[in-house]
C-alpha cells in the first residue's frame, strides 16, 4: 500500500510539473516575447472587434474579394482536415468543375493548381502569387477600379515563407482583402 501511494504522489507531482508548469512557463515566455502570436494572431479591427486570425483561411465567394484555397472542411476551424478522397472520385472531380467554372478558368487561361485544390487541413490562409495575380481580372472589374492598382497590392503584400529559399511568394488572403477595403473603394 506505501508504493501505491508513493506512486500516485509521484504521478501527481510529475503532472504538476510537465502539464501545467511547464504550459505555464512557456505561455508566460510567449507572452513577453510574442503576445500577438501566443493570442492567435488575431487580426482586429479598429473598433475592437477581433476580424479573424491571419494563421486561418475564411471564405470569401463575392467577386469584390480575392477568394482562398477551397476547403474540404468549409473554412470551420474546429474540423480541420482534408476530404481524403480518391483522385478518381466523382465528388472530386465535380467539386474541381465547380471550382474551375467559378474562376472562369478555360484552357487559355488555365487555373493555378492552388486555386482548385484544398490544402491539407482546409484552412490555409494563403495562395500563391500567381493564384492572386489570377483573379486581379474579377476583382478589378467588381470593384471599377485599374489592375495596376490590385497589381500592386498584390506585389506588395507577397512575402517569401522561406526568404530566399522560397521558389514561389504567398499572400494571405484575409490581409489582401482588409487591404482592399481599405485603400480600394
Amino acid at each position: 500500500m506505501q508504493s501505491f501511494l508513493t506512486s500516485i504522489r509521484i504521478a501527481a507531482v510529475t503532472l504538476l510539473v510537465c502539464v501545467f508548469g511547464h504550459t505555464s512557463l512557456v505561455l508566460g515566455f510567449a507572452q513577453v516575447v510574442r503576445p500577438d502570436t501566443a493570442n492567435g494572431s488575431l487580426l482586429v479591427a479598429v473598433d475592437g472587434t477581433v476580424i479573424g486570425s491571419r494563421l486561418l483561411a475564411q471564405s470569401f465567394t463575392q467577386p469584390r474579394w480575392f477568394w482562398p484555397r477551397p476547403s474540404a472542411v468549409d473554412y470551420n476551424a474546429t474540423g480541420a482536415g482534408g476530404s481524403n478522397k480518391s483522385p478518381t472520385s466523382p465528388a472530386l472531380t465535380d467539386r474541381a468543375r465547380t471550382i474551375v467554372a467559378a474562376h472562369g478558368a478555360s484552357v487559355e487561361k488555365p487555373l493555378p493548381p492552388d486555386l482548385a485544390a484544398a490544402s491539407g487541413g482546409g484552412l490555409d490562409p494563403h495562395v500563391t502569387e500567381r493564384g492572386a495575380h489570377y483573379q486581379i481580372e474579377r476583382v478589378a472589374a467588381a470593384r471599377g477600379v485599374p489592375r495596376e492598382r490590385l497589381e500592386a497590392l498584390v506585389d506588395r503584400l507577397a512575402f517569401a515563407p522561406g526568404g530566399t529559399f522560397s521558389d514561389e511568394r504567398l499572400v494571405n488572403v484575409l490581409e489582401l482583402n482588409l487591404a482592399l477595403d481599405r485603400e480600394v473603394r
